[in-house]
């Protein structure tokens, strides 16, 4: 059931997406070779945690270990953070991180270079930002989520990159996660069709090689088919009269 929220019920979850897009801008000066992704778990919790009213929306959401999902590399999404696992230089990390303030939900999401990273890995990281860009630009009132796929899977694909078709965004805001399903490929004028307060997380997954995917032992941890690496951006965005407005922004 799609659940359309009140004009201060948006308010309370763009001061919660605040919060959220500082610890994900903590999280991104943090990024260097060397550290672990439990350091930067630890690091977002803390930063979460030290605002009123904030929780991390993840810890043990579904069983999930810890409070931001860190994927390196050919991992897409979901990654466990783990005192083991080391970024090291030319390494790409995801950070999907999700905040419960005064009772709602937003998420996002980024994906940073470590040290220093390829022109190709670049080149992902930038046109998956942009797929998304294109995709929150089609979040108005009267279109449908098969114009937002759209968007998105038009940018990837001229660029010479897959969507994943697996996973896609969602609803949010009561909860974590709610109707409806967004994925990131589509045509126009086609699935739901998007109301003013409409609450949902935006979020282009894309490879650099096939868009496949496989879940590892862990249970969690889903990453490409080919072992090529993967780009993941997010954010949470309120469909609204005057048009899509981001929710999760520093300022």
């Amino acid at each position: 059931m799609i659940q359309l929220k009140s004009p201060r019920e948006i308010e309370v979850m763009a001061q919660g997406g605040r919060i959220l897009a500082r610890a994900l801008a903590t999280l991104r000066d943090a990024v260097q070779p060397g550290m672990t992704t439990l350091q930067l778990d630890l690091l977002a919790e803390e930063y979460i945690r030290s605002h009123a009213g904030a929780t991390p929306a993840f810890k043990g959401l579904y069983g999930f270990p810890g409070s931001v999902c860190i994927s390196v590399n050919h991992e897409i999404v979901h990654g466990i953070p783990s005192k083991k696992r080391t970024l090291a230089d030319g390494d790409i990390v995801s950070l999907d991180v999700g905040v419960k303030y005064e009772g709602l939900y937003t998420d996002s999401a980024v994906t940073v270079g470590v040290g220093t990273i390829s022109a190709e890995d670049r080149r992902l990281l930038d046109v998956t930002r942009e797929s998304l860009d294109a995709g929150i630009a089609a979040a108005t009132a009267g279109n449908h989520v098969g114009d937002i796929g759209h968007a998105v899977q038009t940018v990837v694909e001229r660029a010479g990159f897959s969507v994943v078709r697996e996973l896609v965004g969602h609803g949010v805001g009561h909860g974590p996660h709610e109707d409806p399903q967004v994925p990131n490929h589509g045509k126009p004028k086609r699935g739901t069709k998007l109301s003013a307060g409409l609450t949902i997380a935006i979020e282009p997954m894309v490879n650099a090689g096939l868009p496949g995917t496989r879940t590892l032992n862990d249970r969690w941890t889903v990453v490409t088919v080919d072992g090529k690496r993967s780009a993941h951006f997010e954010h949470t965005v309120a469909v609204t009269a005057d048009g899509p407005r981001v929710l999760t922004l520093a300022e």
